[in-house]
């Protein structure tokens, strides 16, 4: 008896039987993840769909039922079917006609296998009939799945060299899923790994990233070291690194704060700014990452006052890592939300100040501010009268 996909709330969703009704049963397969994740019994986020019709086709019949589409990725097959409770992707089914590790050229095909033969992992190469939830499964990903067995379908060196994404995919995979692990896949990730110097730099970050927002990545990110993965793409990480990952996630743990990857980048990196500077423009992470990385190279504050004042200067997000970092307790940050200078420009000039002693009297009191710990306005119009005073006297 084949197995099947247990009844969840999104396959009984009213929207994807209005797609299914539209594109035909025969023509649509639930994909990837969310078959996955399903019978794993975790949380589905996205669901993707595979078929045998042309994009064409998956746009007329759509439009046919009243169900808008957007070409997202129409030259490879894809549409995103906009419906009512969240978008689905439909891929036309796919074999790879050449791949140079970096991307590769398809053509559409018309065998479910053939589609499947092109995923990465067995475990991500199951599909279910929308109707009866019947898996179709092709290359063992059902018993690999109860295993928590990630495996590459098919040779492991001839999957990476088509993809040397694969590896890091590989790892971030074997993190969330798996359980013992699967030689071959290791060797060839060990043997391969210099191949990953050829990626997008944009790429390897979002992988990257992705392992270090698991629950724990410190595991893997050791492993990944040892075998010889890390050092490509992130040189500067050595054992004292490694331990500081460490100490990291046991100190999110403790203090109940969610894992923060950008935080966890600045563990596995010398506490250096400019090494911080030099990894964010390497792996060409976004203007806020890369501010945020150059402040966590900083360290810690030296007390909970400092901290306020780092988070009121910085940002919040740069002090509670600075102190997660460091093994102390950032959850006063977390709940403390970061106040205005009750004091504008416009009330200084009121006392008869002009030009910049505006600015300068105005930041000589935003710094006695923050020495106090962020007083109220009374406070503050205190301070402005007593810096008046001193000017007056002068």
């Amino acid at each position: 008896m084949a197995e099947r996909l247990p009844d969840t709330d999104w396959t009984q969703r009213s929207d994807l039987a209005a797609l299914v009704d539209a594109l035909g049963a025969e023509n649509v397969r639930w994909v990837g993840g969310a078959v996955r994740d399903t019978l794993l019994g975790l949380p589905v986020k996205d669901i993707d769909a595979a078929t045998p019709l042309l994009p064409e086709d998956v746009i007329e019949r759509c439009k046919a039922a009243s169900i808008r589409t957007v070409p997202t990725g129409i030259d490879h097959g894809t549409i995103t079917a906009l419906l009512d409770e969240s978008p689905v992707e439909v891929t036309t089914l796919r074999h790879d006609v050449s791949t140079d590790g970096r991307r590769a050229t398809v053509a559409f095909a018309s065998e479910w296998r053939d589609d499947a033969a092109r995923r990465d992992f067995t475990i991500n190469a199951l599909y279910a009939a929308p109707h009866t939830l019947e898996i179709l499964d092709y290359f063992g990903g059902l018993e690999d799945l109860a295993a928590r067995r990630v495996r590459f379908i098919g040779d492991p060196h001839q999957r990476i060299r088509e993809d040397h994404l694969r590896i890091l995919r590989y790892y971030r995979f074997q993190a969330r899923f798996g359980a013992a692990l699967d030689e071959a896949a290791e060797d060839a990730c060990a043997q391969l790994a210099p191949m990953m110097k050829g990626l997008s730099r944009e790429r390897v970050a979002m992988e990257l990233l992705a392992i270090l927002a698991l629950p724990d990545p410190a595991p893997t990110i050791a492993r990944m070291r040892t075998r010889g993965v890390l050092p490509v793409i992130l040189p500067e990480t050595g054992t004292a690194q490694i331990a500081a990952l460490e100490r990291l996630v046991a100190a999110e743990r403790s203090y109940g704060i969610a894992g923060d990857p950008i935080t966890r980048l600045a563990a596995l990196l010398p506490p250096v700014e400019t090494i911080g500077e030099s990894v964010a423009a390497r792996l060409r992470l976004s203007r806020k990452h890369r501010d945020l990385l150059t402040c966590l190279a900083r360290r810690q504050p030296e007390d909970g006052t400092a901290a306020r004042a780092l988070a009121y200067r910085e940002g919040s997000e740069c002090a509670i890592g600075r102190l997660a970092l460091a093994g102390e307790d950032p959850r006063d940050l977390v709940e403390w939300e970061v106040p205005e200078l009750p004091l504008k420009g416009g009330e200084i000039v009121e006392h008869g100040i002009s030009g910049p002693d505006v600015s300068k009297l105005l930041r000589t009191v935003e710094t006695r501010w923050i020495a106090e710990n962020f007083p109220g306005r009374n406070r503050v119009e205190e301070i402005l009268q007593e810096e008046l005073s001193t000017r007056t006297k002068s």
